[in-house]
């Protein structure tokens, strides 16, 4: 394996590991997260993606298309717009429950609350693994927008952002009386999406070549659509608290150090 399939394989795995790891808090918590922390983690992994989502995936479609000079927007703009378009679709057609939501979302089906909880964490991750995926891609076709320390920044910084949603996924399903081992997979099944649609997205990556500016805004459309969603409403509901707020100015401000700083 040469260095840049280490790479490959090691970004598609740090965002994975996060989850994992975020999961994991079943083992060592004994008290569900409280609704502050909740906020807290909700609000950072809101400013991560939307970082990561400027930095990674639509300057870079942009970069890419320098030559169409004052329409180098063009591409970004109509794959960002697909991006939100699909996610709207899988949202109306895939039963999920939101966290800390009593409503149903999509068709009304008998599943279980945890269940629907899941398929919604998966919903929520499918533009990750996406991003990571087109990422990866970009930088096998050999694109100059796209770097491999960049690359990395991208995946790290989903990594950090998976971590609390991992714990969020498994603590309150804990709670609900679930066994710790059992949380703990659910939790870690709510990440399988992310390496999966990764892995697919490279596979494709020789399809790719002219519609990569497509593809990088399409997944930063998908995680926009995610955020505005339901990541702010969650880190916005009442009680009202500042505290979301300045959790997402710190996860949008790491982002952009990573991507900055290894890009």
């Amino acid at each position: 394996m040469n260095d840049l399939q280490m790479s490959i394989a090691a970004g598609i795995f740090i965002p994975f590991l996060g989850t994992a790891l975020g999961s994991a808090c079943v083992f060592f918590m004994k008290k569900e997260l409280g609704d502050k922390v909740q906020r807290v983690l909700t609000g950072f992994a809101a400013g991560v993606m939307v970082a990561a989502s400027i930095w990674s995936l639509l300057i870079p479609a942009m970069e890419q298309e320098e030559a169409m000079g004052k329409l180098a927007f063009m591409p970004a703009a109509i794959g960002f717009w697909l991006g939100i378009l699909l996610l709207l679709f899988l949202d109306r057609i895939i039963p999920h429950l939101h966290r800390n939501s009593r409503e149903q979302e999509g068709p009304h089906v008998g599943l279980k609350n945890t269940t629907m909880l899941l398929f919604a964490v998966v919903l929520h991750n499918l533009p990750e693994g996406m991003a990571v995926g087109v990422v990866y891609a970009g930088l096998i076709m050999g694109n100059g927008a796209v770097t491999v320390s960049g690359a990395l920044a991208l995946s790290i910084g989903i990594a950090i952002q998976n971590f609390p949603e991992g714990a969020i996924i498994s603590m309150p399903l804990r709670a609900r009386g679930m066994s710790k081992w059992r949380a703990f997979v659910y939790g870690v099944l709510s990440g399988v999406v992310e390496p999966v649609g990764a892995v697919l997205v490279i596979i494709a990556s020789g399809f790719l070549v002219p519609a990569l500016p497509y593809f990088l805004s399409f997944a930063a459309g998908a995680m926009f659509y995610v955020v505005v969603e339901e990541l702010i409403p969650e880190m916005s509901q009442e009680p009202h608290s500042n505290i979301g707020t300045i959790a997402f100015g710190v996860g949008f401000t790491i982002m952009m150090i990573l991507d900055v700083a290894l890009g």
